[in-house]
Order: C-alpha cells, then structure tokens, then sequence
C-alpha cells in the first residue's frame, strides 16, 4: 500500500501503521462481539425435553472422526456422565433467555452508530474509535461477575458494551476518507476485516481457554488483549497526514494529491435530507442488511449449532466456527485485489465493480446458507456450507463498506452510521429467530428453517442492489452545493 508522490514504495509508511492496527482493532471490536457466543456453550446447563435430557440429534461416526477429533479432544454427547458432572456450576438459561443476552450486545448498539459518524467527523477517528473499543473492552472483566449476579445482570452488562462500541466502526470511515487515496480504497478497508480474524482467533483460543481454565477467563485475556491494543493506538495513529509527526513529505504528498477535491476540510451542516432520499445509501443500508443477516446468524449461533446439533467439543466447536472466519479474511482480500485491479486498469466502471463484490456477500453467501440448509446430518457438508457462507460476506469490504466513501467521501462517516443502524438491528432481530425456532426443539428441521430465512434475505437484497445501485460521486457531497440549493 506504501507508495510515494513519484510511484516508488516505502517500508512501513504510515498508511501501513494505521491499516495493521485498524486490522487489530476491528479485531478487538468483534472479539468483544463473539467471545461470550462460544463462552455460552460452556457455561448453560442441558435442557430436559418431556423428561428427557436434550441430546445432539445427529451422531457422527466415530471412524471419520477419530483423526481430527484426537486433536481436539473426544466429541462428546451432551449428556455424558462428565458433563453432568458440572451441571450444579451452570446456568439455567433457556433458549430464549440465551438468545436474549447474545442479541442484547446490539439492542442499544444502532442508537450509537449515527453519533458515531459525526462525533468522528468532529473530533477524529483515534478518540472515538480507540475510546469506544477501549471502554467496551473493561467491560470484558465484569463479565463473569454480571453472570453470576443473574442473566438480566448478564444481559445488561452486554448492553452498555454494544451500545459503547457502536461509536466506533462509524467513526473509521472518516479516517478512510483522509488518509486513503481512492484507488487504494479497496484495499485498506480489507483492514475493517480484521473483525473476521479477531472472529477466527477468538473462537479457537476461548475454547482452549474453557477446556484449560475455564469460561471465566475467556473474559479476563480478552480485556488484556484489548488494553493493548488501545496502548498501542494511542501512541502510534493520528487522525489526518498534516497531524502525523512522522510520516514523510513524499507519503504526504502523495496522499493530499490522489485525495485531490474528494474531500475537503470546509465543514458544513449535514445534508440530511439529500441523504436519507438518496437511492445509493439505501441500496448500501439493504445490502448491509442481507449480506450481515446471513453473517450474524452463523457468528452467533455457529458454536450452538455444532455442539447441539453435530455434539462437537467445546474445543472442535470453536476450531469450526473460527475456521470460516479466515476464509472471510482471505476471501476479502482477494476481492480487494481484484476489485483495485479492475478499477486502475479501467476494464469495469466503479459502480459494477461494487456491484460484483456485493453479489459475492449477497446471492453468493445465500447460495452457500441454503447448501447449508439441506446439509442435514452430512457434518462435512455442514463444515463445508457454513465456512463458505461466512468466506463469501468477505467481499463485502469491496462492496456496500467501499461504496458508501465512493458516494460521499465528506459524509462517510455519517452514512456509514446510518447504514449500521439499521443494520446493528439485525444483531438482535436474528438471535429472537434462532431462539423461536430452536426452543426446546434443536432439531435439524428447526435449523433449516433458521437457514432459509437467512437465504431469502441474502439473495433478495443481492438482487435489488445488482438492479439499482450506483457508486458514482454524489452531489451533494460537495459543500458548496447546500449553497447553491438556497
């Protein structure tokens, strides 16, 4: 990404800096999302059904299994005599009541997103991103001590932390739009995928910490890990090229010379009404809400659905549920690459290039969800659909999280805040049809359902963006054009 004003690269510019700890951070931010989704599994008590203890549906052969499994430590039924054995130090939490606490993180989390935005625009990405993250994340260490408390102590906890954290993925976009050139847009916002990585990491890693120490300190190396970050943060990322101390003058020139007109210091009110009517915002507000309709599904409920459903181990459950994530990771950096391509050779307008990348997240991942519905008890095609269901939103960095600078690099942040609160909406909308559906009833036939629903919203709001959208500069991004309106 390092380039200077004559075309030659830098090592480690500061645009390079701000994209790995941009990656961290985003990482940390979905560390925070999904640390209690595996840490839940370990820590509710087995349900009982008419009497009867609640057991996975489908069993696996132990022959195909025994490989992969003896690295994971055996699979387990979810009422062998061990685990019973620690039921009186588990909660007795219902389907509904989980969904409720892993739904709660996004029930305040869209009130903050909109704020987010402006508060960015005004007082800089490296307040309100780093402060956001960093106050989410001391939240981490009260978690064991709200669950104690009660589940409603649990559920508001998650709460404070969704609604602090909603302030920050708004605010990155003000920065994209003062450091990044618009070629390179691509690219850099692969950084916001770093959300997958701190996904695929956290998965795994809870669930050596769970099988090792216990649920509890999954919560306790998540607020260390964050606390680090924010360290190195605070030091080392600042929020425009004129403010950085150590950048060089030919990254500096490059960078105000390929921004050029795009954006402007020139403050101005919002144009609200130009924005809230504007057909491309809400083509972005609908693909983010397909395309993160599939994703939160299987983010939230992935670990529930291979312990309950395939009777996976707490430490293969969080192997499988991560392993997608890197897909993601991997997946969107390859469409990064090829979307930057397309756009400097000029072989596909901008537009259709957003257009390609948000077919990808869209009908692409609803293809893969509905694989997954018909996967039935087959754990291999499971594994198979599942990853590559949460590999596809990847190309979402190339599309919706692209498209919405290319529109308005000025307002970014502001639509940006906009188009996640409707969509943090589905944050708490899916885990209320998870809990619906699969209530005292984790049967296959439940989970389809949960997985059709899922593909009906991936491909009609692919479809409806394919046909309608656009990314080409809007108008009204300009200052002076409230001016000339009066």
């Amino acid at each position: 990404m390092g380039k200077a004003s004559n075309g030659t690269k830098e090592c480690c510019t500061a645009r390079d800096v701000l994209w790995y700890l941009t990656f961290i951070g985003f990482g940390v931010n979905y560390m925070l999302r999904t640390n209690l989704n595996i840490a839940i599994v370990s820590m509710v008590k087995t349900r009982t059904v008419t009497n009867h203890t609640l057991t996975s549906e489908c069993l696996v052969e132990e022959n195909v299994t025994e490989n992969f499994q003896n690295h994971f430590s055996k699979q387990i039924n979810v009422t062998e005599d061990k685990f019973n054995a620690t039921q009186d130090h588990l909660f007795p939490w219902n389907e509904k009541q989980q969904s409720a606490i892993l739904g709660g993180y996004f029930w305040l989390h869209w009130i903050t997103q909109i704020p987010g935005g402006i508060l960015g625009s005004k007082y800089g990405a490296k307040i309100v991103f780093g402060w956001s993250n960093f106050v989410s994340v001391l939240g981490c260490f009260f978690v064991p001590m709200a669950a104690y408390m009660g589940h409603h102590y649990l559920l508001a906890l998650r709460m404070f932390q969704g609604m602090i954290a909603g302030f920050a993925w708004p605010a990155m976009h003000n920065m994209t739009a003062r450091w990044i050139p618009p070629n390179e847009r691509s690219k850099f916002v692969t950084a916001y995928l770093g959300s997958s990585m701190g996904a695929a990491l956290t998965y795994p890693v809870c669930g050596f910490i769970i099988h090792r120490w216990g649920w509890e300190w999954v919560f306790y190396v998540s607020g260390v890990a964050g606390t680090v970050w924010f360290i190195a943060w605070w030091f080392l990322v600042y929020d425009s090229p004129a403010k950085h101390p150590r950048i060089s003058e030919q990254e500096k020139e490059y960078i105000l010379s390929s921004l050029g007109q795009t954006y402007t210091k020139q403050k101005a009110p919002v144009p609200w009404k130009d924005i809230l009517l504007s057909l491309p915002v809400w083509m972005n507000v609908l693909a983010q809400w397909g395309g993160l309709w599939g994703f939160f599904t299987l983010m939230t409920h992935g670990p529930s659905y291979f312990k309950f459903i395939h009777g996976w181990s707490i430490q293969a459950t969080g192997f499988l549920s991560g392993l997608g994530h890197v897909l993601r990771t991997t997946w969107a950096y390859m469409s990064a690459l090829l979307g930057d391509y397309l756009l400097r050779t000029n072989r596909m307008s901008r537009t259709n290039v957003r257009k390609l990348a948000t077919a990808g997240c869209t009908i692409g991942q609803g293809v893969c969800m509905l694989g997954l519905a018909f996967s039935g008890c087959d754990y291999t095609w499971a594994v198979v659909w599942l990853s590559a269901a949460v590999a596809m939103n990847g190309s979402v960095s190339t599309g919706p999280l692209a498209s919405i600078v290319d529109i308005s690099p000025n307002y970014a942040s502001v639509i940006l805040g906009l188009v996640n609160s409707a969509a943090a909406i589905v944050g708490f909308i899916t885990p209320a049809v998870v809990g619906q559906f699969t209530f005292q009833n984790q049967t296959v036939k439940q989970w389809q359902k949960v997985f059709l629903v899922s593909t009906g919203m991936l491909i009609s709001s692919g479809v409806l963006y394919v046909l309608f959208a656009t990314s080409n500069l809007q108008t009204w991004n300009s200052p002076g054009y409230q001016a000339n309106q009066k």
